[in-house]
Parts: structure tokens; C-alpha cells; sequence
């Protein structure tokens, strides 16, 4: 068996993933596309990618160690007055700083 066999059960795993994923994109637009989106339901609608980006990052961050939790707080942060690149680019260089001090 080499490097690049690719095992059949793996690649239907890949393959329903890939699908699964699609149709539920798929499901949302055509679901809100006949609701309106104004008022509360706009602001709820806004709030799903940031909520869904802090349930991926708030347990690396505070697992993985102190200099990634340092960065996440110093991040987060950041977000709340500069635009996305510069947030970006502020986390990133807050870990690698961090990770060459703390160690």
C-alpha cells in the first residue's frame, strides 16, 4: 500500500461530507429566501457566523496554551474597533510573538 491509495470507505466519508454539506447550504438559502429578513431576525442572522467562528476558536484557544489564549484575547480585542486584515495579521503576529517569548 503506498502514500496515495485512497481506502473506498474514506473517500465515501469524504464524498458524504462534501454532500451533506452542500444540501444544508442549500436547504438555508432556499428556507430563508421566503422569509424577510429584517428586525430581530436580521440580527439574528448576523450574529450566526461570529457565534460559529468563537465555537471553533474559544477551545483551541484556551487549550491549546497561554500564548494562544493571550492572542485570542488580544484579537478579540482588536476586532471590536479595526478592519478584518489588520485583525488578521495582528493575531497572527501576537502568537508567533508570543510563542517565541512564553515558549
Amino acid at each position: 500500500m503506498s502514500a496515495f491509495d485512497l481506502d473506498p470507505a474514506t473517500l465515501a466519508a469524504f464524498v458524504a461530507m462534501g454532500v451533506a454539506t452542500y444540501a444544508t447550504r442549500l436547504a438555508g438559502l432556499l428556507l430563508v429566501r421566503h422569509i424577510p429578513t429584517t428586525g430581530r431576525f436580521k440580527a439574528a442572522l448576523e450574529a450566526v457566523p461570529p457565534a460559529v467562528l468563537m465555537a471553533v476558536i474559544a477551545p483551541m484557544a484556551i487549550a491549546t496554551g497561554w500564548a494562544e489564549t493571550i492572542a485570542a484575547a488580544i484579537t478579540a480585542i482588536a476586532a471590536t474597533k479595526l478592519p478584518l486584515f489588520v485583525v488578521v495579521v495582528i493575531g497572527v503576529v501576537s502568537v508567533v510573538a508570543l510563542r517565541m517569548s512564553i515558549g
